[in-house]
């Protein structure tokens, strides 16, 4: 199904059932070539049953707000033309007075059970809105490539997550539980008046011309100054996500007051957008209150004046008062809603940024590989960043049987993590190509196809839980004997015994109270639980001691047995026993051999291992000297 098509079937609604909105984000254009997303107006249509059934339980609802002032009016006008007649109060009259008394009684009880009614109507709609919403934007970030995640700063997605995706529920909320009774009320108060007195329908309508002014005058500030603090907003959590993440780095170098001054100007900056929106909402409040009050006091005065004139009875001016009031406090509120609106409207656009972001790792219509033997090919493969003009992987020529096991070394920069974010699929070529099993990693599903890879990133990538939940993440079913086995191969025993709670014990945030070795150790194990037809360990042992190494290497070799390993090292001495060697220079690979092969050559590859036996032994006589 394309994006932008509707599901030919909906799920039935349910209070448990979440709906897929992503098809409602889709960008139109409008006769100016300008995009236009019309997510509300589609969203609306697709709870039209919902939303007319609610609008008929509303008119049940507020029948009383509209009606008892006309009875009220009634009983009032019978009283006064009883106290002025010769007769007094007739039976005919009491009947009457009777009946309005009646039938408001009636109207005031069956609010109850209409205002129950249409709460479970409006509640089930906002509710699943909002979990529709915000699972549509977790697809979405899941579906966007690695690339898009690196470039946008992970506190400005959390804040259009977790603000904007409430302030979204807030608009339509509003829209439902607001929005709806206003139109309600001023269309039952200007029916009324128009089929009571059309000289004090016309005085009412004089209202609707004036707030309309105040609206669009105040609705562009209003709308710029909330765009302005949203942006603020993202840019303070953002901000506030770096500091948390530098904090080691900004205690161990005694910068907190850089810190403190520097996360000042981003709320000093927050504070004045802020004061701004505040300002004006202020400003359009009081004025909005401020011309109400006048009418109200004018409408007053009219009234007066027309039962003096016997156009209307005294019994009337309360009636039309009470009218003219409630659409004075429905347009106000109409008018008040505008703000919402407008945060509304802004965080809208603010998830739509995020849904319609076209960096996306398109899966629908490519071949779903289940399983791989590991054969991988590399056909004149070059790959550069975006804006840039130089190539970080330059015609790439290798071919890898299942099974083997090849290294890449280089110094930085070379290209070496560049060619394994494109054999996991994060990064495409930008010339030449590079086949699976003999398949196109173009033409393959990436995520069936990442079920066989594991891979072991230079940066331990760890989450607050236990040790045995970070090993186990994403797996359904393992047995303890698999946990047990690669918890021996990557050498966690060495540290896990001396924990209070062994594989169940809490490692904190990123796995803060873990050594960097402890935590690489973890990745690794992580990685061999899924036991992957391809390997890929980008420098995954740069974390460790000596010791830890040794241990950790000794089980990487023999867990590479059947499976294709490809290692990005920083130790040459470990790639010793790899089937070949890939020696990256400025993104091309200017050697391949074996171990042998290479230092007989002695040219690159054996500058190298030059370079790093003479830093190897440099570190240990400093290590020495420290020692004396």
């Amino acid at each position: 199904m394309k994006q932008d098509e509707k599901p030919k079937r909906r799920l039935k609604r349910s209070d448990n059932v979440i709906p897929d909105y992503d098809y409602l984000f889709t960008e139109q254009l409008t006769r100016s070539g300008k995009p236009k997303n019309n997510f509300f107006s589609k969203l609306i249509k697709l709870n039209i049953g919902g939303i007319i059934l609610s609008s008929i339980v509303l008119i049940l609802m507020y029948s009383p707000s509209l009606i008892n002032p006309v009875l009220t009016a009634n009983v009032v006008n019978t009283v006064t033309e009883a106290l002025t007649s010769e007769t007094g109060l007739s039976n005919q009259a009491l009947n009457f007075i009777l009946i309005n008394a009646v039938i408001m009684f009636v109207l005031i009880i069956i609010n109850v059970p209409t205002t129950k009614w249409r709460w479970r109507i409006t509640s089930k709609i906002v509710r699943t809105t909002g979990a529709g919403v915000k699972a549509s934007v977790v697809r979405k970030l899941q579906s966007l490539s690695i690339t898009y995640h690196k470039d946008i700063e992970s506190g400005k997605v959390q804040s259009k997550f977790l603000k904007d995706t409430e302030a979204v529920d807030g608009l339509f909320s509003s829209l439902l539980n607001s929005f709806a009774p206003c139109i309600l009320s001023v269309l039952g108060a200007l029916i009324i008046a128009l089929t009571t007195n059309y000289l004090v329908a016309l005085f009412f309508l004089v209202i609707v011309p004036i707030d309309v002014f105040m609206a669009k005058y105040f609705n562009g500030k209003l709308r710029k100054g909330y765009r302005d603090y949203r942006v603020q907003t993202e840019n303070l959590s953002a901000k506030m996500t770096n500091m948390l993440e530098m904090m080691p780095v900004t205690k161990s170098h005694g910068l907190e007051k850089v810190e403190i001054s520097s996360f000042k100007k981003t709320i000093t900056g927050l504070t004045q957008a802020g004061l701004k929106v505040d300002k004006n909402t202020a400003s359009f409040g009081a004025w909005s209150w401020v011309v109400h009050s006048l009418m109200n006091a004018i409408c007053l005065g009219f009234c007066v004046f027309l039962a003096l004139q016997k156009v209307i009875g005294v019994g009337d001016i309360m009636l039309y008062q009470t009218l003219f009031t409630q659409i004075s406090n429905s347009v106000s509120s109409l008018i008040n809603f505008i703000p919402t609106v407008g945060s509304g409207l802004e965080a809208l656009s603010s998830v739509s940024e995020i849904m319609n972001a076209t960096d996306v790792e398109v899966t629908v219509g490519k071949a779903k590989v289940p399983s791989v033997s590991g054969s991988v090919k590399f056909d004149k493969v070059s790959y550069r960043y975006p804006d840039t003009e130089q190539n970080v992987v330059d015609g790439l020529d290798l071919d890898v049987k299942a099974g083997e096991c090849i290294a890449f070394v280089g110094a930085s920069g070379s290209g070496k993590s560049t060619v394994m974010n494109m054999i996991i699929g994060f990064l495409k070529p930008v010339q030449g190509n590079i086949y699976i099993d003999g398949k196109n990693i173009n033409d393959i599903n990436l995520s069936v196809y990442r079920h066989n890879i594991s891979v072991v990133p230079q940066n331990s990538i760890l989450f607050s839980g236990t040790i045995r939940e970070n090993i186990t993440y994403g797996l359904e079913h393992y047995t303890e004997q698999q946990l047990q086995s690669v918890v021996e191969m990557a050498n966690l025993n060495e540290f896990i015994k001396d924990l209070p709670n062994g594989l169940d014990t809490i490692i904190g945030e990123h796995g803060d109270k873990l050594s960097g070795g402890q935590k690489q150790r973890i990745t690794i194990a992580r990685a061999l639980i899924r036991n992957p037809k391809i390997l890929i360990l980008d420098e995954a042992t740069s974390a460790l001691d000596n010791i830890s190494e040794y241990h950790v290497q000794k089980a990487i070799s023999s867990s590479i047995k059947g499976r294709t390993t490809f290692i990005v090292a920083h130790r040459l001495s470990t790639i010793r026993d790899a089937d070949r060697i890939v020696v990256m220079d400025n993104g091309v690979a200017v050697e391949i051999g074996t171990y042998d092969e290479l230092m007989a050559k002695r040219g690159k590859f054996f500058e190298l291992k030059e370079l790093s036996d003479m830093n190897l032994k440099t570190a240990q006589v400093e290590l020495g000297e420290m020692s004396v």
